[in-house]
């Protein structure tokens, strides 16, 4: 009799097999010891797209909207069709007894098996692995402590409650907004959205801001430098300038005061990509692909996590790493040179799915097989794991008042007293110079004297200094990372698993995704919304684009979880939402339909609705979505230079048609429009317009 393993990608899967001695490679699993290990490669499984439901919904119009089915249909995805059957052969074997969830230790991860498991129909029981490294010890000690899988039918129901109503949304937003706007495609989102608006507030808040100058007098009196406040008059900057000029001044108060920056908490996801962001350059994506890479190959612990803690029970395992450490190689060797406290980073009422990224032991053995870009990220999170059990960064810090002439000068200064964890961060700035954005608290100034009240100084040079404010700063892939986090918590409840506009696992992808649709540019390190993305922001509604949206499902999907309310009763408020939306946006002005651009080459006029013919994917088509098929003529693909002719009136040559006796070359002429219909091998019908042409034939 055998188990079942099922894992969310081949590489876990694989680790997962080699520590129960399944040893014996198949097509698309391995086997041994009682154990059959098998693999998804992400989500087999897919909601079914509109047109599955009904053929009229191939075509996008408003009067089939809202799309709401009565029971949501699921579907293989093309591209993993093959592990699914083989998948499902495995469930139906006589030997495979029980079926292992080991799939991502979170909502997702459950929703990936289970729906793999209901389609294929699966009643064998169920037990669920729930683990957050992929050593071989946490493997083994899940193993020991599987718990029945009926104790996440809850969690399931939250993660599917989640999928349909973001299809819905999804579904029903875009095609709502791309048909109002002329058929510009016009992605809507539940987190998406929220992200573009908030990048949309920025700029205008940037495009909006007029800078004004200000003035500053700096003295120096007897060795102390000191400034005024920041003065809007040069005129009024000038005249105490000069009034204060070889004059004495009084030390009116000095402060005196020890500070202490704690140490900063362990990596999760979205503190690591920010880093590396702001460090490195590199995108979220290409953080959380390196990351995942080191997980697998068993540098580090799980990288898709939202907590910054180690549970109670992992000191050991924590100081094992910290010794571990001593042996990283590739190049760069940290020294241990503080005392080490473990408690500080350990918090089990702050770990939820999966605890926060550290480096294994493995790195012990060495660091071998990995990319550059993976012993950087490597490199940050050895790092540290070394910051955040180190002591406190301690200095002190002194600020003096000085009067002259009624005139009130400030200075402040500080000196270091204990460098605590920052021994480590001056690692990075070794390695990696320049790429470290100082703060001001680094900046070391030493006062040179001890000053103390009612000393009297001479000033011997006054100077005046300009500036100007400064605009709001564009967003980098690191402060959106923090915005997307904090956006819409306050408005969530304690017990809410993902908080901020996505989890730690997405939002690498909503920022590709805006940046893909042509809503978001890069821009070196900035994130700057298109002129289509500040478009479409202006255009919906802010029930979409608030991240108070969010907000509300997390709150509601933590009490599904729970079994507290069915889905049913979430999903129910989620169609009313989408119904009152088609019901409000059920038109636009002429003059606004044609304020997206198609963001293609335009090639011409449509002869049949009028509206633009661009270059698309898949060639010609219209914006309009009026039926005209111009990507093609007696078969043969057109290239834009001959739909241009076409559009203009123009006689063109097309090679090659298929004839009854070979294939052969035509003229065409296009003399009019006509309509068309036909069965396709689908057995769908399909309709639409297509040139009507003149044919004659080149001589020979």
């Amino acid at each position: 009799m055998s188990k079942l393993v099922i894992a969310e990608k081949p590489s876990v899967a694989k680790n997962i097999a080699k520590v129960l001695g399944a040893d014996k490679n198949e097509d698309g699993y391995l086997e041994g010891n009682g154990y059959v290990v098998s693999w998804c490669v992400g989500h087999l499984i897919e909601l079914a797209q509109p047109e599955s439901y009904d053929a009229a919904y191939h075509k996008w119009n408003y009067e089939t909207l809202p799309i709401i089915p009565d029971a949501f249909q699921y579907q293989v995805k093309g591209d993993t069709k093959k592990q699914y059957g083989i998948l499902k052969k495995l469930m139906e074997r006589s030997d495979v007894t029980s079926v292992v969830c080991a799939t991502d230790a979170g909502r997702e991860g459950e929703l990936i098996f289970r729906l793999v498991i209901n389609q294929a129909k699966c009643s064998k029981p169920i037990e669920r692995l729930w683990i957050s490294s992929m050593e071989e010890s946490a493997i083994l000690e899940g193993f020991q402590n599987l718990r029945p899988g009926k104790e996440y039918d809850n969690l399931y129901e939250s993660a599917l409650a989640r999928q349909k109503a973001d299809w819905l949304v999804g579904i029903n937003g875009t095609r709502l907004f791309t048909v109002l706007y002329n058929g510009k495609m016009l992605r809507v989102g539940r987190v998406q959205t929220p992200t573009l608006a908030m990048l949309v507030d920025r700029e205008m808040d940037i495009m909006n801001f007029k800078k004004e100058p200000f003035f500053t007098v700096c003295i120096d009196a007897d060795g102390v430098s000191a400034v005024s406040e920041k003065i809007k008059d040069k005129s009024e900057a000038e005249q105490i300038m000069k009034k204060v000029f070889h004059k004495s001044c009084e030390v009116m108060e000095v402060t005196k005061e020890e500070k202490k920056v704690n140490p900063p908490k362990l990596y999760d996801l979205t503190t690591l990509q920010r880093d590396a962001n702001r460090i490195f350059g590199f995108t979220a994506k290409q953080t959380l692909d390196a990351a995942q890479s080191l997980y697998e190959k068993k540098y580090i612990t799980y990288p898709r996590t939202d907590s910054c803690y180690l549970s109670d029970d992992m000191m050991h395992t924590a100081m094992a790493v910290i010794d571990a450490t001593k042996w990283k190689e590739f190049g760069k060797t940290i020294q241990i040179v503080a005392s080490v406290n473990i408690k500080q980073v350990l918090n089990s009422k702050k770990v939820t799915d999966h605890h926060a990224i550290i480096p294994t032991v493995q790195i012990k053995k060495g660091v071998t097989g990995v990319g550059d870009r993976e012993k950087k990220i490597l490199d940050l999170i050895v790092t540290r794991l070394l910051c955040a059990t180190s002591g406190p960064y301690v200095y002190n810090a002194e600020a003096a008042t000085l009067c002259a002439e009624g005139e009130t000068f400030k200075l402040t200064k500080k000196n270091i007293k204990e460098k605590g964890w920052k021994e480590y961060e001056e690692h990075l700035r070794v390695f990696y110079k320049g790429s470290i954005e100082d703060e001001a608290e680094d900046e070391i100034i030493e006062l040179g004297i001890a000053l103390k009240k009612g000393d009297m100084l001479m000033i011997q040079n006054a100077q005046i200094k300009d500036g100007f404010t400064s605009p709001p700063k564009h967003y980098t892939e690191d402060s959106l990372l923090k915005a997307m986090e904090k956006a819409g918590a306050k408005d969530m409840d304690d017990e809410v698993e993902r908080k901020g506009l996505g989890t730690p696992a997405t939002r690498a992808d909503i920022i590709e995704k805006l940046v893909k649709d042509g809503l978001v540019k890069r821009e070196k390190k900035q994130m700057i919304p298109t002129d289509d993305g500040m478009r479409l922001i202006t255009i919906l509604p802010d029930v979409i684009k608030s991240p108070k949206l969010t907000a509300d499902w997390e709150n509601e999907l933590v009490k599904v979880s729970k079994g507290e309310i069915p889905a049913s009763k979430f999903l129910s408020g989620i169609e009313t939402m989408v119904r009152d939306l088609v019901a409000t946006y059920n038109s636009v002005s002429e003059e606004k339909k044609d304020m997206f651009s198609s963001g293609k080459e335009p090639l011409g006029i449509c002869p049949k609705c009028g509206k633009q013919v661009v270059k698309g994917k898949f060639g010609a088509y219209c914006v309009g979505k009026c039926g005209m098929t111009l990507a093609k003529a007696f078969g043969v693909s057109l290239s834009d230079s001959q739909v241009k002719n076409l559009l203009n009136h123009k006689k063109i040559l097309v090679k090659g048609i298929n004839g009854k006796n070979g294939k052969y070359d035509a003229y065409l002429y296009p003399i009019g429009i006509k309509a068309y219909s036909y069965t396709g091998k689908d057995k769908k019908e399909y309709s639409g317009y297509q040139y009507e042409f003149d044919v004659t034939y080149p001589r020979k």
